[in-house]
C-alpha cells in the first residue's frame, strides 16, 4: 500500500497513516495554494494620498521581499517586471498573521490586510467601499500606509485549481460528511472561492491560532478530521488534526515536515484516491 501510494505521488510518512484516511469524516482545506493555484498575480495598483504607483511598489516590494508567501512573491515579481528598483527596509518586523512594518527614510510604514487596516482605525468610507468591491470580485488586497494616512493598495487574483470542485464532489461520494475552507483572506474573496469550489463551510480572516481552534472544533464534532495546507500558517492546524496532509510540490518546509502525508504533485484528485486506497488496504488486511 505504501509503495502504491508513492508510485501515485502520495508520500505517507509512517505506516499507520495509511489506515487513517479510511476513517475520515471531515476535511478542512486551506485556500491559497490548496484550493487555488497558489500563483496570485497583481491585477491593480491603486495609489492614494498623493503617492504614485512607482513609490507604492517600491515600498510594498521592499516589505514583501522578506516573505515567501505567494502574495508577497507575486508583488515582488510584478515590481521587477515594471522595472521598479527597491532596497531593503530598516527595522523590519512581521506582525504575525496580519502584515509587517518597516522604516523608509526615517518614516514607519505598515502593510497588511483589510482587517488590519480596520484594526488600525485608519479606514475611510471611500477606502472601505473600494476594498469591499474588490473582495466581492474575488480579489485579495494588500494595503500599505503610515501613521498619517493610507498610501494605497494592491489587488491580486488567484485562480481556483480546475480539479478542486470535482475532487470535493468525489470526496463527498466517498463518504466524507463535511468539507470546510480555512483562510486568512478576507470574507468576500473567501466566499467567492467557496462558491466556485463547493465547500460546505467557510472560515475567513483567520490567524494561525484561529485555524487550530477551527480544527479542534471539527475534531470534537466529527472525531476523525484531516487538515490540508501548504504554508507555515497551516502547520499548527495540520498538527492538531487527526491527519495532516501537505501540498508537497510548492508547500513550505514547515508544512511538509508537520504533515503525515504529502501530495507531491499538488494534485487534489489524489485525495479521493487516497481515501479509496486506504479502504482497499484495510479490506485486504
Amino acid at each position: 500500500a505504501l509503495a502504491a501510494s508513492a508510485r501515485n505521488g502520495v508520500l505517507i510518512n509512517r505506516w499507520m497513516y495509511i489506515e487513517a484516511p479510511a476513517h475520515l469524516k471531515a476535511i478542512a482545506l486551506d485556500k491559497t495554494g490548496t484550493l487555488t493555484e497558489g500563483k496570485p498575480a497583481v491585477v491593480e495598483v491603486v495609489p492614494m494620498s498623493g503617492h504614485d504607483e512607482r513609490e507604492l511598489l517600491e515600498r510594498v516590494a521592499a516589505l514583501e521581499s522578506r516573505s515567501d508567501h505567494p502574495l508577497a512573491q507575486a508583488i515582488v515579481s510584478f515590481a521587477k517586471q515594471r522595472g521598479v528598483a527597491f532596497k531593503p527596509a530598516d527595522d523590519f518586523q512581521i506582525i504575525q498573521g496580519k502584515g509587517a512594518t518597516a522604516r523608509f527614510d526615517g518614516q514607519m510604514y505598515w502593510l497588511g490586510s483589510h482587517r488590519y487596516l480596520e484594526e488600525r482605525g485608519q479606514e475611510t468610507p471611500d477606502v472601505h467601499e473600494r476594498l469591499e468591491a474588490l473582495s466581492r470580485a474575488g480579489r485579495t488586497v494588500v494595503v500599505i500606509g503610515k501613521d498619517e494616512h493610507v498610501c494605497g493598495f494592491i489587488a491580486l487574483a488567484d485562480a481556483v485549481r480546475p480539479a478542486a470542485r470535482p475532487s470535493l464532489e468525489a470526496l463527498r461520494n466517498s463518504g466524507i460528511q463535511h468539507l470546510v475552507m480555512l483562510t486568512g483572506d478576507n470574507r468576500g474573496t473567501a466566499d467567492t472561492i467557496a462558491r466556485e469550489t463547493g465547500v460546505d463551510e467557510v472560515h475567513a480572516e483567520l490567524l494561525p491560532a484561529d485555524k487550530v481552534t477551527a480544527v479542534e472544533s471539527l475534531v470534537t464534532k466529527y472525531g476523525s478530521v484531516a487538515m490540508i495546507g501548504d504554508g507555515v500558517n497551516d502547520a499548527p492546524a495540520m498538527a492538531r488534526a487527526t491527519l495532516g496532509i501537505a501540498m508537497g510540490a510548492a508547500g513550505s518546509d514547515a508544512a511538509i515536515e508537520t504533515a503525515d502525508i504529502a501530495l507531491m504533485s499538488d494534485d487534489l484528485t489524489k485525495l479521493p484516491w487516497l481515501v479509496r486506497h486506504s479502504r482497499r488496504t484495510l479490506a485486504i488486511i
